[in-house]
């Protein structure tokens, strides 16, 4: 397994679970599609800021560029998980009981699984189809308050649609990962979140006073713009299904973080839903999936080195040292070795 992109992946999910308490917090103050708005323009801006002030180096000195090719997989996440799953969220949460939505919503990690194992043909096993019901088990134990009802079938099913939505997202997102993970957040985040705060303003919301604005967009910077970066290079490395169930522990992580942060209470249902993702993340950790397998040639561009997948002569303009990036032809290889269903190993099982 790549240690690498699991890291990634849990920090990514500790960043936007530590966003919920905070953005709780802001909730008298800001209307909830304002907020939402605010968060993806404090994540674009963000990292607009980031990637020119800071030295390249540090940032993505060597990150391949977008290309036109992958413009209409940033488009189309861009509308699902910036405009349409915020949107229907919103909608479904005004018409839904609060345990409702927060039972709903761990339908996300499900809906992006499902999608990459049927749609996109990641492979998986009993092993990681187990994990996964774990990791949802724990969402669902520790959303659980009472007793969820129906009795409006709109709201429920906004936020079924916005679950949806989120999972085309993280699917299509996965096609463009790897790119500059700085790039594809900008965008996102400077298209969507502009977009939901004229949506709300037009609606009637207000905006409120300049400190909370201030405070909505660093929370968004952190848990919206660096924790989506992180979840696009772990996507490159695991795949969107393994992702995103590593993604799932973010209610734990925020959980967490608001008996820590807020002095809310440790419940049994806390303890319970921490064991059932312990779990859940264990048997992600410690799979070895290994078997004889084909890449077919390909030409693209991203940061690496050369291990056993990048054996290709450069060119007098190509970039010395390692990593680095240019465009370089991928030959046709049959061998055998441990691999997750990363942006080289998407072959048919």
């Amino acid at each position: 397994m790549n240690r690498t992109g699991i890291l990634y992946a849990l920090v990514s999910a500790a960043l936007f679970g530590a966003t919920t308490p905070a953005a709780k917090f802001q909730l008298g103050e800001i209307d909830p599609v304002l907020l939402a708005g605010l968060l993806y323009c404090g994540a674009g801006f963000g990292i607009a800021i980031l990637r020119r002030i800071v030295p390249r180096r540090l940032v993505a000195e060597t990150a391949a560029p977008l290309t036109q090719r992958e413009a209409p997989w940033l488009a189309g996440a861009v509308l699902f998980g910036g405009i349409l799953g915020p949107s229907l969220m919103m909608w479904g949460v005004a018409h839904t009981e609060a345990t409702t939505a927060s039972l709903l919503l761990t339908l996300e990690g499900v809906a992006t699984a499902a999608i990459a194992w049927f749609v996109f043909r990641e492979g998986f096993d009993r092993r990681i189809l187990f994990g996964m019901a774990c990791l949802v088990a724990g969402a669902a134990v520790l959303a659980w308050s009472g007793t969820p009802t129906f009795d409006g079938v709109t709201g429920p099913l906004a936020i079924v649609g916005a679950c949806l939505a989120w999972g085309i997202d993280n699917n299509l997102t996965r096609k463009v990962s790897l790119a500059d993970p700085f790039q594809i957040v900008e965008l996102k985040g400077l298209v969507a979140g502009p977009f939901n705060v004229v949506l709300a303003l037009l609606a009637g919301a207000s905006l409120p006073a300049p400190s909370f604005v201030a405070l909505a967009a660093v929370t968004g910077f952190l848990g919206y713009g660096v924790s989506l970066a992180l979840y696009v290079v772990a996507l490159r490395d695991l795949g969107a299904a393994r992702t995103s169930a590593y993604f799932a522990t973010a209610p734990f992580l925020g959980a967490i973080v608001a008996v820590v942060g807020l002095g809310e209470p440790v419940t049994a249902g806390l303890l319970a839903a921490g064991i059932l993702m312990a779990l859940g993340v264990w048997l992600h950790a410690t799979e070895h999936h290994e078997h004889e397998h084909v890449h077919q040639p390909m030409t693209h561009e991203h940061l690496h080195v050369h291990d056993a997948h990048h054996q290709h002569a450069h060119r007098s303009q190509d970039p010395p040292g390692e990593p680095h990036t240019h465009s370089h032809v991928h030959g046709q290889i049959k061998h055998s070795h441990p691999h997750t269903p990363d942006m080289h190993h998407t072959h048919r099982h």
